[in-house]
This record gives C-alpha cells, structure tokens and sequence, in this order.
C-alpha cells in the first residue's frame, strides 16, 4: 500500500524503469474478495456486464434481479468449465440502482452469494468489484459536495458496501462539465484548468468520504477513472472531432487526477476504463485493470494490444447480456478473456514475458499517438514528469507537456508519422501550455470569466 503521507502528491516512482513494468507483479499486491491475489505473479480475467435495452423500475425490477442471478450462476459454470485459477466481477451500477441505493445493494447480495458458492464449492479464488454511478451531474452546474445527489451517491456506497462488495470504485464527474465544452473548442487552458484544479478537487473530497466508508466495511478501495476525460477525447478523436495529439496529450494529463484516490488511501485494482492506469502503476506500485481488444463490444480504441502491456487485471469494459450463436455474450466474453489471461501466464511461467510485452507494445505504437504513451517506456517519463512537480495543477501541465515531448521524439526518430494538422496542432497544444501561468491563482479569474456558468465553485472548495 502507499507509504507517503496521505493526502500528499507522491515524490517518487515505485517503479523506476519500463523493464519494472509488467502484466502480472507489482511491488505491493492486494489481496480481496474469497483468497483473490492481484499482482502477485498472475493476471486474471475481470468480466463485466450490463442489461440489454430495457426500463429499469418497480415493474421490472424482479426479472432484472432473476437475470443477474442467472449471470451468476453462468460465472460460477463457466469458470469451473473454463479452469479458472481467479476471477474478478465488476457489477457497475446503472443509474436507476445507485439513485435507489436498496437496488444496487440487492444484486451485489445475489452476485457476492454465487462468487462465495464458487470459493466454498469449486476452489475459485474470486472478487467483486462495485461501481456505483456518479449521479452528482443530474442537475447543472453540478452540486458536488451537498444536496440529495451527493447524498443518495453515498447512501449507494454504504449500502453496497454492506451488502457484500469486495472492492469499491468509480468513474468520477469532477471538472467534466467544463472540461468537455473545452475540448470541444480544443481550448488547452480550459483542459488544464479542469483537469488540474478542479477535478482534484472533487477527488480529494470524494475519496476521503469512499475511503472511510471501505476502512468501516473491510472493504478494498479500488480507485477511480479517467473515463469522462480522456476516454471521452479519445472518441472524439476517433470521429474526427479532436486532433489524435489533443487525445494524447489528455490521456497523460487525466492521470494526475486519477492519482489523487490513491494519495486518499486507495491501493487498487485501478480501474479497467482507466488507460491512465500504467502511469498509476508506476507511481503507486499498485495493481491495476486495464481493457484492449476483448473490450471492443463497448467501445472501439487505438490502444487495442498495447493497453494489455502492464495490466494484472484485464477486462472486457462492459457487454449487455444478450444472445449470440454460442450463448449468452457475458459468458462469451468471460471465454475470450480467460484465453487472453492463458497467454499473459503462460508467458509469466515461461520466462518469456518481456517478448510477450514488446509484442504487445510494438503492434500498437508505430500506428497511433494515443497507443504511443501508453507504452512502458512513454509511462516511465510521463510518471517521472508527474513526481517531479508539487502541486497537482503544476503535475497536469508536466503531464501534458511529456505526452507531447514522447510524440515529438517518436515523429523526430521516424517511428511515429501524424497528418500535417497533427503536427500543426502539436505546436499549437506545446504552446499553450508553455504560455499557463505558473500556479492555478493566476488561471483562476480568466476560467470563471469564461465557464463561470458551467460549474460552481463551491462544488470544488474555492
């Protein structure tokens, strides 16, 4: 677990060169759930799922709860079918079920009742991740601090917690209000200003209050996500609506906020939508998930291989429990990962794992930027950068600078080619950064003057 002293911004790395990084070990494992290890020599499928298309409400309710039950019982034959060594389950909570906190809780009960059943009766060393929804968004500017949405969010936790979650996380909406109108008028000093003042912000609000609900429940606090910024600019970029270098730059910068759980006490599994997740791994020396190719029924990414390079858990992001010709797509997915997983192991076991890993690596980063950071080597500097600065504002800005010093090297050495706007608007980005004020008092008056409409400050403590 973290060492320094909680609530500072790590100073040093716990894992200082890209041949420290890899899928599988980490110097600080976590153990959770029914005698799951993670990190410890091993990496382990995190299967995901969601509802089809359908009304979640008071009429529904039990086929929904019946689905989830059947769900269950599908992981605990597949896995054994499948000779699981682990598993971890992620149970994202849907709206409906984090703003009526008696729901979400409900099937966490039905799905912790079938992973214990699999631990008691098969042996399968097993977890469950929990991921209410952050609803503090659901009125605008959002009141993240106080008021009913905040309120119900927490009551979900606590709930949750209590009904038998073994790990606890989210995808936090801190700064994203702003954030995604800046990006939308690619506006560097909007990003920075979300992303290194405000979002750390709401993280160390947020994270203090998640870490004490888990220290009171025995429960691991897994960390948070990225997914609302940079996931956010990585589809805009692959709809041709944000430069790929932009996206590049975000995904470096998103860790910094991403961090912050951790400064609060949080010790992972990271989660699996945050592709910032290696910067965190070498800073922290936690474990982390992480999602590629076998997530490509939630989302499409450039990152498909190269996401895969350091995770110990890897995930399938989300898929909705419909019919395919083999059989439910859930359990079709739990397969795909389990085989992924097979390779990352027998490659561990076989000493070959760093032939794996270039393998990985090298099919992706020659194609894209986005891929390009996410490579141990680009994850080493960008968490050098970050460790270097004191304040998380001033590590946003190092962040973004190193992700685009990492794409300038690559297109300098010819490993790397952009389109002629991408390198127009790699000038443009290096720019603006090296033209932000020194620290965040003198951003402060010229972001309200121009998204002062879009948030409250109160929200974030200023």
């Amino acid at each position: 677990m973290p060492t320094q002293e909680a609530g500072k911004p790590y100073s040093t790395l716990a894992l200082r060169s890209p041949e420290e990084l890899m899928f599988g070990r980490v110097p600080k494992p976590v153990s959770c759930g029914y005698g799951l290890q993670l990190g410890a020599g091993a990496v382990y499928p995190e299967l995901n799922f969601t509802l089809p298309t359908m009304l979640i409400e008071e009429e529904s309710w039990s086929s929904i709860v019946n689905q989830y039950d059947e769900l269950g019982e599908m992981i605990r034959r597949t896995a054994k079918r499948l000779h699981l060594p682990g598993l971890m389950i992620e149970f994202e909570l849907l709206p409906p079920m984090t703003e009526r906190p008696e729901w979400g809780a409900e099937i966490t009960r039905v799905l912790d009742s079938h992973l214990k059943k699999a631990h008691e009766v098969d042996g399968l060393p097993c977890a469950l991740r929990v991921t209410p929804t952050d609803i503090r968004d659901a009125i605008r500017p959002p009141l993240l601090r106080t008021g009913t949405e905040w309120e119900t969010l927490r009551a979900s936790f606590e709930a949750c917690a209590e009904a038998g979650a073994h790990v606890l996380s989210i995808e936090s909406v801190g700064g994203k209000e702003l954030n995604d109108e800046a990006m939308m008028y690619g506006d560097v000093e909007g990003v920075m200003f979300a992303l290194g003042v405000l979002a750390p912000r709401d993280m160390q609000f947020l994270w203090k209050e998640i870490v004490s609900i888990c220290t009171a429940h025995g429960v691991v606090p897994g960390g948070d996500s990225a997914c609302g910024f940079a996931n956010t600019a990585m589809q805009l970029s692959s709809q041709g609506m944000l430069p790929e270098v932009f996206a590049a730059m975000v995904r470096g910068a998103s860790a910094v906020r991403s961090l912050v759980a951790y400064e609060c006490g949080a010790f992972g599994p990271s989660k699996d939508c945050a592709y910032e997740g290696p910067i965190l791994k070498a800073i922290t020396g936690a474990p982390i998930a992480m999602e590629g190719k076998s997530a490509s029924c939630a989302h499409f990414s450039p990152v498909g291989n190269v996401a895969a390079a350091m995770c110990d858990l890897w995930s399938n992001e989300s898929v909705q429990n419909v019919r395919l010709l083999s059989g439910p797509a859930p359990e079709a997915f739990l397969e795909l990962l389990t085989y992924d997983c097979r390779l990352f192991n027998a490659a561990l076991s076989t000493g070959s794992e760093r032939i794996y890993q270039r393998m990985l690596v090298e099919s992706d980063i020659h194609l894209s930027a986005q891929a390009l950071v996410l490579s141990p080597e680009s994850t080493i500097r960008i968490a050098s950068a970050i460790v270097r600065e004191r304040t998380h504002y001033r590590q946003t800005i190092a962040a973004a600078s190193e992700a685009l010093h990492v794409i300038r090297d690559a297109v300098r050495n010819k490993t790397l080619a952009l389109a002629p706007k991408e390198h127009q608007w790699l000038d443009k980005i290096e720019s603006a950064l090296v033209a932000l004020p020194a620290g965040e008092g003198g951003i402060m008056d010229s972001m309200i003057d121009r998204y002062g409409h879009l948030f409250t400050p109160s929200s974030y403590g200023l």
